[in-house]
């Protein structure tokens, strides 16, 4: 047998992931048969939860969903690039500014060995830099039993790279949408391909007003002033805060490193949750279990 992982996290690192959040999400997500996140990211709330009838990850960034649909679909093409091809400083070098790729399982194999290698998964050029370290981040031989566990989550889900006005505006009345968009206030073209404005934050909670008796949704943000008064009209806001710790290997700025007793930092996320809907007395999502030997106790959320 083909080896596999024990849990389906996310198989990416990704900037503003939600990965230390996903209980405090769950909690507050209801019941559903429909679900759809906007804004996928790294997808750490899905991969936490049961699966549901129809599951759809939109993402605009297109390099991000090339690299999906290859874990789904050619899952063993992807590993087998991927073999025998160490995690090293000189080949994140290559394959950011030198290697020319070929065909979408190319794109999908550069993107899948830069995010696992980079500091905290950040794929913008200039800010993508070395980041791994054999005793802190996933290594090699287990990438290949983690894209299978992925893959299988993956299965049934349905990939679109569109807009998320266009999105919001395929579906289908009755799904739940997680939506994680940048935030607000931070500076967020730093760590994205695809930039987000003032006047598309503006524009997703017009979109949301006009949607809000088609859907049920949630939306995660940095809890501000503004996005408060933005989303002044949906049912809860709740604050949430969390600890988490950056996906870094060393001090780049004063060239220390772990194992010279440099040690991650450890922040607190704060941030405010925002429904359409009473929290109160949902029936919540339970947080995915696992067995002693790893296998999901509950693999399908029933209502």
């Amino acid at each position: 047998m083909k080896k596999k992982s024990n849990k389906t996290n996310s198989p990416f690192r990704y900037p503003g992931g939600k990965f230390y959040a996903r209980k405090l999400i769950l909690e507050c997500i209801p019941s559903h048969k429909k679900y759809c996140e906007i804004f996928t990211g790294g997808g750490s709330v899905f991969f936490a939860k049961p699966s549901v009838d129809i599951s759809i990850l939109n993402d605009k960034d297109e390099e991000l969903m090339n690299c999906y649909r290859h874990i789904r679909d050619k899952t063993e093409a992807l590993i087998k690039k991927l073999d025998g091809i160490p995690a090293s400083k000189e080949l994140h070098s290559y394959y950011k500014n030198e290697y020319n790729p070929k065909s979408d399982l190319d794109r999908a194999f550069r993107w899948y060995y830069l995010n696992r290698t980079s500091y905290s998964g950040i794929m913008k050029s200039v800010n993508c830099y070395w980041g791994y370290g054999d005793k802190y981040s996933m290594r090699p031989e287990n990438w290949p039993g983690h894209l299978r566990t992925v893959s299988q989550k993956l299965r049934d889900a349905e990939l679109w790279s569109y807009d998320f006005e266009e999105a919001i505006s395929k579906l289908d009345k009755n799904f739940f949408l997680f939506i994680d968009p940048p935030y607000f206030n931070a500076d967020q073209d730093k760590f994205y391909t695809c930039s987000f404005t003032k006047d598309d934050h503006y524009r997703l909670a017009k979109v949301l007003e006009k949607h809000k008796n088609k859907f049920k949704f949630m939306i995660t943000y940095d809890n501000c002033d503004e996005i408060r008064e933005l989303y002044s009209w949906c049912n809860t806001l709740l604050d949430k805060e969390w600890n988490y710790t950056m996906n870094r290997t060393d001090d780049q700025k004063r060239g220390l490193k772990l194992k010279d007793g440099f040690k991650n930092s450890r922040y607190k996320g704060k941030e405010v949750f925002i429904t359409n809907y009473s929290t109160e007395d949902i029936k919540s999502v339970p947080l995915l279990k696992y067995d002693s030997n790893g296998r999901p106790l509950e693999h399908h959320l029933t209502i």
